[in-house]
């Protein structure tokens, strides 16, 4: 379950069915989404409505689809959900809506979803429910300044049953982030800000899994971060790294060459 490929062979076919674009946002969090649901999440019941299940804050929302793609293997949406996205009469839209069940925010405006995800977590911690909360940023999301007053928050009230990944591919809408607007060195600032925090490869599933357990086992009383660097558009090689696939729709020709691209990266992967 929640193998990449697949994942992203969903994401393509909800893009092009709903002629929708951020297909490379939520290209560059797969990986990170596919392990957290299938290795750290508490999901309760398994069902979307438990109250105490684990919380997952996308609150770079435009990369939903990713997180849509997680919620069909989970059972939470179906194959009609995914065939009629963003069409009419659907509650699957371009961003993240806390009004689908499995879905914590409505973070369409970006800087805003963190700060619902540290009141998450305060939450779980007062009630002390044992909930955790996973929060993933964008590492141009990370230019709002709210941001920087929710990680504050964290960590004067301790909130160590708080992840934040950050998903620092290198760019933003309008260009990349350097050029937008240079946040220097990201790792050390989220430490400074006083994280527990690891830097790696967040495409790599293996590292992801050990950093997340070794995260979540580190000191008591401090909130976690993970600086996942990753590539825009993974998995297409013709989107990976084209800051154009921001805003690209697919068309029938795009669409078959990045489905045959990834059916024969399956096939030669087989042993």
């Amino acid at each position: 379950m929640f193998e990449s490929r697949k994942l992203r062979k969903t994401i393509l076919e909800m893009a092009y069915a709903g002629s929708t674009v951020h297909i490379a946002c939520a290209f560059s969090i797969v990986e990170i989404l596919a392990v957290l649901y299938r290795s750290h999440l508490n999901l309760g019941n398994g069902q979307p409505e438990d109250p105490l299940r684990d919380y997952l804050v996308l609150s770079k929302g435009h990369g939903v689809m990713a997180q849509y793609a997680c919620m069909l293997e989970l059972g939470w949406l179906t194959d009609t959900d995914i065939q009629n996205y963003f069409s009419d009469g659907t509650t699957l839209k371009g961003l993240s809506d806390a009004h689908v069940s499995g879905l914590e925010v409505s973070s369409g405006s970006l800087g805003h979803g963190l700060s619902v995800g540290v009141g998450l977590a305060l939450g779980a911690k007062r009630n002390q429910t044992q909930q955790k909360c996973f929060a993933i940023v964008g590492d141009g999301e990370i230019n709002e300044g709210a941001i920087w007053e929710a990680l504050m928050f964290a960590a004067h009230f301790k909130l160590d049953n708080l992840l934040v990944i950050v998903d620092a591919n290198g760019y933003q809408a309008m260009g990349s982030t350097q050029e937008v607007m240079d946040m220097g060195d990201i790792t050390a600032k989220f430490i400074a800000f006083g994280f527990d925090t690891l830097e790696i490869d967040g495409h790599n599933e293996h590292l992801l899994d050990q950093s997340i357990s070794k995260l979540m086992n580190m000191h008591a009383g401090k909130p976690k971060a993970i600086i996942a660097n990753t590539v825009k558009g993974k998995g297409i090689s013709f989107m990976e790294a084209d800051n154009r696939w921001h805003y690209t729709r697919l068309n029938a020709e795009t669409y078959n060459s990045a489905i045959a691209e990834l059916l024969e990266t399956e096939v030669v992967s087989l042993p």
